[in-house]
């Protein structure tokens, strides 16, 4: 029976000494657990009391940015309006300018044809040709030039197509024809 005991006793001895052995190994273990509950518990505080100021930061940078959107495309459409308006200016400019090139066109052609009538012979007048005033009226200025026979025009020339005011190089080229 001592022999049981002697198990016995002994298989005690060895589980006391090996969780003897496990407990001084376990507290350096115990100690850094410690040491680490330690640092989460400071960190956790700091993100406590830093977290919710760093995200109100981010919140009212995120308003800024969607200001500062808001105020650009504003700005995009003030500037495409302006685009618009110097667009219409410079085809304003651009019709004016055409205009002015057809006016001084006139005028240049205006002044030849009077110089060319200024400058020609007159031709003699025959007495034979002429009744007396008093038994017609006088022929208004439209009528003299109607009657003269350099601006009578043929029925062709008067119906033919695509002859406008605003060909401004068909003047030109007809004007140079005549001479």
């Amino acid at each position: 029976m001592i022999e049981p005991l002697f198990w016995l006793g002994l298989s005690l001895l060895l589980v006391a000494t090996s969780l003897t052995a496990v407990l001084v190994a376990a507290i350096p273990a115990f100690q850094e657990l410690a040491r680490a509950a330690r640092s989460a518990e400071k960190l956790f505080d700091t993100l406590s009391r830093e977290l919710p100021p760093t995200l109100e930061a981010i919140r009212v940078t995120g308003l800024e940015i969607t200001d500062l959107t808001d105020d650009v495309s504003e700005g995009v459409k003030s500037a495409s309006q302006v685009v618009k308006q110097v667009d219409q200016s410079l085809d304003s400019a651009r019709i004016q300018a055409q205009n002015l090139q057809v006016g001084t066109r006139s005028i240049f052609i205006g002044a030849k044809a009077a110089w060319k009538n200024f400058t020609r012979q007159k031709p003699a007048r025959r007495i034979s040709d002429r009744t007396p005033t008093n038994e017609k009226p006088p022929l208004t200025l439209r009528e003299r030039e109607v009657l003269r026979p350099e601006n009578r025009r043929i029925k062709a020339e008067v119906y033919r197509a695509n002859d406008g005011y605003n060909d401004a190089n068909s003047w030109e080229i007809n004007f140079d024809d005549e001479d």
